[in-house]
């Protein structure tokens, strides 16, 4: 039977972005599907009792570290972003409405928010500059704002972010297979493991 990664996301984690820029090619190697779950990580955290790790300065800037390390391995692009955290709502219903609505536009809205957070190091907290940013990304801002307000785009976002929490999730990115549960963008030998046949 084909196998699948549940992928557990939100746009305002760089672990997540790094996640992003992997799992592809991983499950395209080994013939999965890779299944996008955009949740919302500040809804998590509230359920969860977690917080980011940059709440605590010294583990934060260990793991700011640890995320270019990691990049470079990837052989991928990274900044840290000065105008972190970023309040991922807006983007969040963004991608979960663009899932819905317009699916085949799906990664081209993730390439153009992850580049604009994790490579240019924009401040997304800024409406102005994230409309620039969608225009260019090839969206019409307008039509972006209406999926966010659409009921069904709210309901859906707010439904993964709750299945996210039943399941044990506490923080992005996490990665299902089956129900083999994996925190975190370093645990994709764990992932390549759990996909072999």
């Amino acid at each position: 039977m084909r196998k699948s990664v549940d992928f557990f996301f939100d746009v305002g984690s760089p672990s997540s972005y790094l996640a992003w820029t992997q799992l592809p090619g991983l499950c395209a190697s080994h013939g999965a599907d890779l299944v996008y779950r955009p949740m919302l990580l500040g809804g998590v955290y509230q359920a969860t009792g977690n917080a980011s790790p940059a709440t605590i300065p010294v583990k934060g800037r260990y793991t700011q570290m640890d995320y270019e390390r990691h990049a470079r391995r990837y052989g991928v692009p990274f900044q840290g972003n000065p105008h972190f955290p970023v309040i991922t709502l807006f983007l969040m219903r963004a991608v979960t409405g663009v899932q819905l609505r317009r699916p085949e536009q799906l990664q081209q809205l993730l390439a153009c928010v992850f580049k604009a957070l994790w490579i240019d190091a924009l401040n997304l907290n800024d409406a102005q500059l994230t409309a620039r940013i969608l225009t260019e990304g090839g969206f019409d801002p307008a039509e972006i704002e209406r999926l966010t307000q659409d009921p069904e785009t709210k309901a859906a976002l707010k439904s993964t972010t709750q299945e996210a929490v039943e399941r044990g999730v506490f923080g992005a990115p996490t990665l299902f297979v089956g129900d083999q549960m994996f925190f975190g963008q370093d645990r994709m030998d764990f992932v390549r493991e759990a996909l072999q046949p």
